[in-house]
């Protein structure tokens, strides 16, 4: 049975669709409305609010903190400084992705980390020889996120230091509503937005707080699946979605590489020696099998083929992440879009994939597999660019 969150008996009563979900074991809102329609357009035109306090984190400590997470990770943390934020990976010794998050240098000698599901074990592999403590502080910390375009605004109305001065993936200490807080400029919806890690007995007073001064600028409380639409839309992978944690997986085609999924940037390759170096070092020369891509799905084609059975075209109320196969104009089969959603911002019908690489460039026409009445059909889906949405005040 999930067991709540820190904000659970504020959410609780907003949550008027009594629509909620597990994650990680805690109760999570997937809406708060019948549809997601008004919280996602709080994340894009007002502000929203939502409890990620399920997230796995981990305080990393100690003289050898700074290699230890270098070993691991396929990012070079020494070179993080005190105040920053980076988003990384980490693999097994194969270069297969285990699972993804982010890194925070609090003070010297001293990190936050973030994960998708629970790490403290393969973290703990690795410690030999180093002199770090790591520690599951997952319930030692709550978080809300705040994102949107109004999300400063609100911000600084509750607190004690100066939010404008705050760069993007940067982090730093204050009071929130009168609470000790870390705050950081990083959020999952592809936009300007912040992230609040406080103790779970201040929680509840900061999220009402936010919500209290937040309501002039448009704030909505918001669930998970109008954070879904968003992250598509920013063209941000999911653990078990986009790919599964090598850890997991029965065969080795589930498995994922780092460049497979467009994480090349993350990925430090000539420095000291850290896990899965060697087999990622070899892809590098030789280039992913395949790759992740974003697919725009030709509405008209879709419209027909509902029209054709005298139905209206039908699409998911929100994000779906039931993979649908794609093949080429020759219908062989190279990929799997893994998950999709209308834009209501960008007014397209849009997809996640991941395809043979040498169909991966941008403007190839592609056949995605969609069901109407039973029947299996396919529509254009055209290869473009990631991110689908990238607005300039994300990083301003």
């Amino acid at each position: 049975m999930p067991i709540p969150s820190p904000v659970f008996e504020k959410i609780a009563p907003l949550c008027t669709s009594m629509r909620w979900k597990q994650w990680a074991g805690y109760y999570a809102v997937c809406s708060f409305d019948t549809l997601p329609d008004r919280e996602y357009f709080a994340f894009r035109h007002g502000a929203g609010l939502i409890d990620v306090s399920p997230l796995f984190k981990y305080e990393v400590h100690g003289a050898d903190a700074a290699r230890f997470l270098a070993r691991i990770m396929t990012k070079d943390i020494t070179k993080l400084k005190i105040g920053q934020v980076t988003y990384c990976c980490w693999c097994d010794e194969d270069g297969k992705l285990i699972d993804d998050g982010t890194v925070t240098c609090l003070a010297e000698n001293y990190y936050r980390v973030t994960a998708a599901e629970p790490s403290y074990a393969w973290f703990e592999r690795y410690r030999r020889g180093f002199a770090v403590t790591i520690e599951d502080s997952s319930t030692r910390f709550a978080a809300l996120s705040l994102q949107g375009p109004n999300s400063r605004d609100i911000l600084r109305e509750v607190c004690d230091f100066d939010v404008a001065a705050l760069k993007f993936f940067r982090a730093t200490e204050g009071k929130v509503a009168g609470a000790a807080a870390t705050v950081s400029r990083t959020g999952y919806t592809g936009d300007l937005g912040y992230e609040i890690w406080t103790a779970p007995a201040d929680a509840a007073k900061v999220f009402s707080t936010l919500l209290d001064k937040g309501d002039a600028w448009g704030i909505k409380p918001c669930g998970l699946d109008a954070m879904d639409i968003t992250r598509i839309e920013a063209g941000f992978i999911m653990n078990g979605v986009e790919y599964f944690s090598a850890n997991h997986c029965l065969i080795e085609a589930r498995k994922s590489s780092p460049y497979e999924l467009n994480l090349g940037w993350c990925i430090n390759l000539d420095r000291e020696p850290f896990v899965g170096q060697a087999a990622l070092q070899r892809e590098a020369k030789t280039g992913p099998k395949r790759k992740m891509v974003g697919l725009e799905i030709d509405w008209m084609e879709l419209e027909n083929l509902y029209s054709a059975r005298d139905l209206p075209p039908q699409i998911c109320q929100s994000a779906w992440r039931d993979g649908r196969p794609v093949y080429n104009s020759t219908g062989e089969f190279i990929g799997q879009a893994t998950s999709g959603t209308w834009s209501p911002t960008l007014k397209k019908n849009l997809a996640l994939a991941t395809v043979a690489s040498g169909y991966a460039t941008p403007g190839n026409k592609l056949r995605i597999e969609v069901t109407v009445e039973y029947e299996r059909k396919t529509v254009t889906a055209t290869v473009t660019d990631l991110p689908f949405y990238n607005p300039a005040r994300k990083k301003a």
